[in-house]
């Protein structure tokens, strides 16, 4: 369960076609589950705001209740192209979770590895990775990027992944979030 959400648009009129409440629509911190939230009253609320939505009341500060769960195709445009940049600072924020990704990923197949799911990827690159961390695990995206050249950018990688799983409701894999 989504204890933290991020908030990706805030719309303190509401929507005119639904009704005047304000409302705002946010991503999970770790499930990367997508929210129309309810914020509370005379609330100060931002693009990108860290908001507790877990179950003690106590701890809300920002967000009355969680409305309802949202598919990618209800965001608002706003939203949706936030969601991308919320999505990067997500996996930069969790470096651990994701280097580890990196450091166990194996075969999908006997023809694909599971690293070629990866946007971006192909099989030079994933071989690099693979060889890379026989040698010793990596530490950090730092350490990915160093030891692994071809590999500019390992948290745009995940980051687009993400994104991908969130915005396509029927794919084979996935490898970051559960439908």
């Amino acid at each position: 369960m989504e204890e933290y959400a991020y908030i990706l648009d805030y719309l303190p009129n509401g929507q005119t076609f639904r009704n005047k409440d304000p409302i705002c629509y946010a991503v999970g911190s770790s499930e990367f589950k997508l929210f129309e939230l309810m914020p509370k009253p005379n609330v100060q609320i931002s693009l990108d705001d860290k908001v507790y939505i877990g179950k003690d009341l106590h701890l809300r500060k920002e967000i009355d209740h969680v409305k309802r769960r949202v598919d990618y195709g209800e965001l608002t445009s706003a939203a949706a192209k936030e969601l991308v940049f919320v999505v990067r600072g997500i996996v930069e924020e969790n470096q651990e979770r994701f280097i580890k990704f990196y450091n166990e990923a194996g075969p999908l197949t006997i023809k694909k590895h599971l690293l070629e799911e990866l946007p971006g990827l192909g099989k030079k690159t994933v071989t690099e990775i693979i060889n890379a961390r026989k040698v010793s695990l990596f530490k950090d995206f730092e350490d990915l990027r160093t030891r692994v050249p071809l590999l500019k950018d390992p948290v745009k990688s995940i980051a687009d992944r993400i994104v991908l799983e969130i915005s396509a409701k029927e794919r084979r894999h996935y490898l970051f979030i559960t439908r």
